[in-house]
């Protein structure tokens, strides 16, 4: 009996022992007692345990047997073994027994065999049995002790499925200890890194790691060790032949079954053909990123320098997508001290949005150059939006005219967010404004106000990317923006200086924005050197008049050697104003700098045109000796009329004046 318990299921060796020991029997009253014995042990067993003769009838069976089998303890009883084989095993299973009965000893039936019990109902399920000789006094009895290893045979087929895949999986599966060691490797291991399973089994994992990356290995031992896992995780790892590969790692910590981390293991997958696409991708999308931006600046356009207004301006496009969006500025130099500031923004994104855009700019510009009002410019321009005939396109616009002699600002915003004012007096304050609809709503009458604004004050325009951002209230940006505006408006510092603060606190992730930005900074200038006005009846002796009230303010200002000149461009538009207009006529001269410009106001709405006049015509030549002998000249329709203007570049004074 000394082998019993290597043949025996666990549990069930001193159960079969003792068998034994009771089937030897003794005298009357021992046998008896043994037979009691020998009975309770058969229970007791945790197997099903069947006892049969050297004929193979069952004398014996316990509880276990019929709860295994399916059949009750008098149905097995006095019948053949073979009631418990399926068919197929059944002149196999008759050979083996007979062989058992002339080589009796504890052993396995059927050693490296595949064997199936068969239940009542006719199911089959694979069992392990281990026979036992018992020498009886009336003769040899076989045990066999029977255990259904149906869990255990699915345990093994899942793990040899695993086994299988892992094996056969295109991507590598190593496995490791704690300490780096390397304790499993399978094909795909071999094919991505060249080493063998020989070469690799055994070796710490660092071998697969360029020498710059050993201390990324400790790190992520360190992490297993934790019991973190580790997934997809880039880096370089080095091959065989001393290569370099670009690989997806996913680790995670094996645990011993009382949860203790004893190991990792690894699946590394190889990314060298998505990071070179990637890489490809990155260097198509910059190209056709630059391509848009190029596209976009073209057709922004650069506003010209103005002499005499201080600026700063920034634009960012999205991060993502192309990066193109509808937003754009723009600075208008309209003439006797007047500017032109537009800021404007297409609904949505891409060259579609793009194009629109460009063509709005360019629209508005031209418009502006003719000095009108604001409101005519913004109901022009939703005409233009209307005739571009995109469904659903909705655009913001806002156009300010600022006056440098008076200070005066001219706003019409079409549905654009406020225009704020900043200066060192008053707190940061929004621009009046009547509120109108985005252009392209249709059969809107747009409406303009009028705001006279302190000298060094800043007027901050800006589009929807600057305070409409994504995880944020737009109200609450907007605070944001006026308290940082506040913050700086003390001060008075370099425009370009606050441009950069701004961005800066209200993108502080600027890499991330998801709609362009515009922000637009423009300082009114300074109060000209010197101006003076009259206003006279739109009757003949009003052209001496004025003649004469310009050579007099000419004259006080040193610049009388500009009077001849100014006198007769004057007296020219004069004549127009009496001949054609209602009084009274506004007669207003403004020095700065940089310029002299005379301004004659009248009731005629009517603007004159440069002709060429006949040779025996008496009018027809006054605006072509404006154009001919000012440096810059223009009409421009008001609300009464309009107002001619002419103007020379830098003028000379003469004396101290």
């Amino acid at each position: 009996m000394s082998d019993l318990a290597e043949v025996v299921p666990p549990g069930c060796a001193d159960v079969v022992e003792e068998l034994c020991q009771c089937a030897a029997g003794g005298t009357a009253s021992g046998s008896r007692a043994a037979e009691e014995r020998f009975r309770g042990l058969l229970e007791a067993a945790p197997d099903a345990m069947v006892i049969v003769d050297d004929t193979g009838t069952i004398k014996l069976v316990n509880a276990q047997t019929e709860a295994l089998f399916g059949y009750k303890r008098e149905e097995l009883l006095g019948h053949p073994v073979e009631l418990l084989v399926p068919g197929r095993f059944r002149t196999h299973h008759t050979e083996h027994r007979n062989a058992y009965a002339h080589n009796q000893q504890v052993r396995p039936m059927g050693a490296g065999l595949d064997l199936y019990g068969l239940r009542k109902d006719g199911t089959e399920f694979p069992v392990e049995i281990s026979l036992s000789p018992l020498e009886t006094a009336d003769g040899l009895l076989v045990s066999a002790a029977v255990r259904d290893v149906s869990e255990r045979k699915a345990a093994e087929e899942r793990i040899n499925e695993l086994a299988a895949l892992v094996e056969s999986s295109q991507d590598a599966i190593l496995a490791k200890t704690l300490d780096g060691r390397i304790t499993y490797w399978n094909a795909a291991a071999h094919s991505l890194y060249g080493f063998t399973a020989a070469e690799a089994v055994g070796q710490h994992v660092s071998i697969l790691a360029p020498t710059d990356r050993h201390d990324e290995i400790g790190v992520l031992l360190d992490r297993l060790r934790r019991g973190e896992k580790v997934e997809h995780f880039e880096t370089l790892r080095l091959t065989r032949n001393g290569g370099l590969l670009d690989v997806d790692v996913t680790l995670w910590p094996t645990r011993a079954a009382d949860g203790t981390v004893i190991g990792a293991c690894a699946i590394v997958r190889d990314i060298s053909d998505r990071k070179r696409a990637e890489a490809e991708l990155t260097e198509l999308y910059e190209q056709q990123r630059h391509i848009a931006l190029t596209l976009q600046r073209s057709l922004m356009g650069t506003p010209p320098a103005i002499p005499g207004l201080a600026t700063a301006s920034r634009y960012l496009p999205a991060t993502q997508g192309a990066g193109v969006g509808g937003d754009w500025f723009d600075l208008i130099p309209l003439g006797a001290g007047r500017v032109g500031v537009l800021i404007g923004d297409v609904m949505g994104r891409g060259l579609e949005a793009a194009a629109v855009m460009g063509q709005l700019r360019s629209a508005a510009h031209a418009l502006a150059k003719t000095g009108m009002q604001p409101r005519q410019l913004m109901q022009a321009l939703d005409t233009v939006v209307a005739d571009l005939d995109v469904p659903d396109q909705l655009v913001t616009c806002c156009y300010l005219v600022i006056a440098a002699d008076t200070g005066d600002v001219t706003v019409c915003s079409a549905g654009h967010l406020p225009v704020l004012v900043t200066d060192p007096v008053e707190s940061v304050r929004t621009l009046p404004s009547p509120v109108n609809a985005p252009l392209g709503v249709g059969d809107v009458i747009y409406e303009q106000c009028r705001t006279t604004i302190a000298r060094g004050a800043t007027l901050v325009l800006y589009t929807d990317g600057l305070v409409e951002t994504p995880g944020s209230d737009i109200e609450d940006q907007l605070t944001q923006l006026i308290g940082t505006l506040d913050k700086l408006a003390d001060s008075t510092p370099d425009l370009e200086y606050v441009a950069d603060h701004v961005l800066a606190s209200l993108l502080p992730g600027a890499d991330g924005h998801d709609d362009d930005v515009t922000l637009l900074l423009t300082r009114l200038p300074a109060a000209p050197l010197a101006s003076a006005a009259t206003a006279l009846p739109a009757l003949p002796e009003s052209v001496p008049a004025g003649r004469e009230f310009l050579a007099g303010v000419l004259d006080a200002w040193k610049l009388a050697h500009r009077a001849d000149d100014a006198c007769l461009l004057a007296s020219e538009i004069l004549t127009n104003s009496v001949l054609h207009a209602q009084g009274p006529i506004g007669v207003h001269v403004c020095r700065t700098v940089i310029e002299l410009t005379v301004e004659i106001t009248d009731r005629s709405p009517h603007l004159p045109q440069p002709r060429v006049a006949a040779e025996d015509a008496e009018s027809g030549r006054g605006l072509l000796l404006v154009r001919a002998l000012a440096d810059d000249w223009g009409v421009r329709p008001t609300d009464e009329g309009k107002t001619t203007w002419f103007s020379f570049k830098h003028p000379p004074a003469r004396g101290d004046g």
